[in-house]
This record gives C-alpha cells, structure tokens and sequence, in this order.
C-alpha cells in the first residue's frame, strides 16, 4: 500500500505542483477581502487541476505510445509498468472531480459562471495531450499554461475573495504564469530528442534547442521586470520584495545555458520549480503588506 501511495504521488509530478499554488497565494494576497475557506477552496481547485493534468499527460502519453522507456526524464507510471492505463485513467478523474466539487462551492458564493470557467480548464487540460491533435504536440502548451495557471488561476483566486476582477492581480497574473510556462519549457528542453522521435511536436522540438533555451532565460528573468509594475499599480514599494526571488535565478540559468542534455537537465526543472514558488510567496508577502 504504501508503495503503491509512492508511485501516485511520483505520477503527480509534485515538483511542478508550485504551478498551481503560487497564482492562489498571489492572487488571494492581491485581493482586498480574505476567506480562509475561499482561499483554501481555490488552493484545492489548482492542485486537484495541476495533478489531473499531470495524471492526463501520464495517460494520454502512454497509451499513444509517445512515453517509452527511452525518454530522459523522470519515469512515468504507466510507460514504466507501475500502474494501468485503466487505473490512471480514473485517477485523473477522481483528480478533476475533486476540482469540480471545490469549483461548484466557490461558484456557489461567488457566481454560477464560475462553473464556465472551469468546464473550459477541464476541456483544455484533456486537450493538452488527448484527443486527436493534442495541442502540447502542436506547440501551444505554453500558452495554454500561462493562461490557465497564469491569467485564470491567479486572477480567478482574487475574484472569488473580492468577487471582482482588479488590474493588480492582471498584472500580479503575467509574471506566474511566466513563470508556470518556465517550468513546462525547462521539462520540453529536456525531452526535445525523445519527444521530436515519438511525433511530439512541442514548441521546444519547433524552436530547437537553442532557441529553447534562451526562451527559457527569458521566462526565468522577465517576471522581474514586471514587479515595479506591480508595486506602481499596488502604490507601494513592498511588492518590490519579489525581486529578493533573483537569487533563485542564476542556478536554472547557468544549467540551461551550460548547454547540458538529457538528465542533466532535470535541475533546470527543479530550479524554476523552486524559482516560482520562492517568487510566489514573495510577491503575496508585498502585496499583503501593501
């Protein structure tokens, strides 16, 4: 049993879960109002996605044959053997069915068209890797993530606190999901060779490395420039605070411009795993204090 708990949480993906909290904790601290419960509503929503997906890329890439025993990176459970395609398939669902319940609460107090919004992220998180033409094969997985755990989730969670839309948490909204993309990137930079083989076109395997990877320093560096803009539109100098998150910054970079390949690469992941979430709680610390 335990060992079973293992390989769900391993398939989680849990060093790209800082995706899905640093929106919540940016997007709560850039609201005017506080609910724990809503916050915690909206916490449970973005973790439960992030691991749908995680669990659907598992799925979805597995039984297309696209992951095999070959790929770099981490091992994925069903290319591996460690858990069914059937299993994994209706724990994606239990996934978004625990996203769907917390969703349905917080629309529940805060606006029943809340519920469009999250049938469109449940649609295009199956549509990242499912379907007939998945659009992480077509090269616009990086969008969809900056606009679903950059754009929405974070200016999704001051919504349901202030149960308006504000421009701080737009703008607060950019540099995540910036910062979300880095991560997807740091993950397709490694899987380049393994990916352009089994067909997936991803936009890493369009760009070439590279070009790839000097995208990926943009991503990690651009966030910054973003924070005295955030602290304009805040009126206070406490958001600048995030930029102490530079520190986090020269490890993912001198990897991804080591020119390193295949597992060496793994730590760029981590670092802009740790980048964000570093960033994320700093920014909502400013913000808070603001």
């Amino acid at each position: 049993m335990a060992d079973s708990f293992k390989v769900w949480i391993e398939a989680s993906r849990p060093k790209t879960l800082s995706a899905a909290v640093a929106p919540v904790l940016v997007g709560t601290a850039a609201a005017s109002a506080f609910s724990v419960w809503r916050f915690l509503g909206a916490l449970v929503v973005a973790l439960a996605v992030q691991i749908g997906v995680n669990y659907a890329n598992d799925y979805f890439d597995g039984v297309s044959g696209v992951d095999t025993e070959s790929r770099v990176g981490p091992r994925r459970a069903i290319a591996s053997g460690l858990v069914s395609p059937a299993r994994m398939r209706s724990a994606m669902l239990i996934a978004f069915g625990v996203a769907a319940l917390a969703g349905l609460a917080l629309a529940a107090v805060a606006g029943w068209w809340l519920v469009a919004v999250g049938a469109s992220c449940f649609l295009a998180a199956l549509g990242y890797s499912g379907g007939s033409r998945p659009y992480a094969s077509s090269g616009l997985g990086e969008a969809f993530v900056f606009v679903f755990f950059g754009l929405v989730a974070t200016a999704g969670s001051a919504y349901v606190q202030d149960e308006r839309f504000s421009w701080l948490a737009i703008v607060a909204a950019v540099p995540v999901g910036m910062l979300a993309v880095a991560i997807l990137v740091a993950n397709n930079l490694r899987d380049i060779e393994t990916d352009a083989s089994a067909g997936k076109y991803t936009l890493a395997v369009r760009l070439g490395d590279r070009v790839t990877r000097t995208f990926f320093v943009s991503l990690v560096l651009g966030p910054f420039v973003f924070v005295p803009v955030i602290a304009a539109v805040a009126g206070s100098l406490w958001p600048l605070v995030a930029l102490l998150a530079l520190a986090f910054v020269p490890v993912p970079v001198r990897a991804a411009r080591g020119g390193v390949k295949g597992r060496a690469l793994i730590p760029v992941l981590a670092g802009a795993a740790r980048l964000q979430i570093s960033f994320g709680l700093l920014l909502a610390a400013g913000l808070l204090l603001s």
